[in-house]
């Protein structure tokens, strides 16, 4: 096969290894949101199967973390999880990073048609995660809504002003 002819971008799972391309890339994408490295590590070690690298011709364009988690609780941003708690509700997106290169290139969208087949596996009742950096309507073109929450707004302005709960129903 000429290499000319493999996808320019293709999504496998992350590796430990990988941790030190997945902080590079969450320091150029998202330098407000300041997670170490052992945050990557833990959610990769905790659930592999929502731990996912974008290779583009080779090198680390882009990963995803996600995770079962409790539908209406916020993980803090830079924090260890310790565990994942038997009682999850809802299956998380903790984050998404494409390098600039790697957009337009539909990796985004088919990435979350996988995650929502596993949550799906999984018997979620839905997915849910916290849209920043002006996110919003990329998320709501996967099908996910704001859920609007007082409760959790001080937790919420933790990551930002405009920072919004967003909730996909598989039901």
């Amino acid at each position: 096969m000429n290499p000319m002819d493999r996808p320019a971008a293709r999504w496998r799972t992350m590796r430990p290894e990988d941790i030190p391309s997945v902080a590079a890339i969450a320091a150029t994408i998202h330098p407000r949101f300041y997670e170490d490295a052992e945050v990557f590590a833990e959610r990769q070690r905790l659930f592999p199967a929502g731990a996912m690298l974008l290779e583009r011709r080779g090198l680390a364009a882009g990963y995803a973390l996600s995770h079962p988690w409790r539908l209406g609780e916020l993980p803090r941003l830079n924090s260890l999880l310790g565990a994942i708690p038997q009682e999850a509700s809802t299956y998380y997106i903790h984050d998404l990073a494409l390098l600039p290169e790697a957009r337009g290139e539909r990796a985004a969208g088919e990435l979350m048609r996988s995650f929502e087949a596993l949550a799906r596996s999984l018997c979620f009742r839905s997915m849910s995660l916290v849209a920043v950096n002006g996110s919003r309507r990329f998320w709501e073109r996967q099908g996910f809504d704001v859920v609007e929450s007082p409760e959790l707004s001080a937790k919420l302005g933790s990551y930002e002003e405009s920072a919004a709960l967003m909730v996909k129903s598989l039901v």
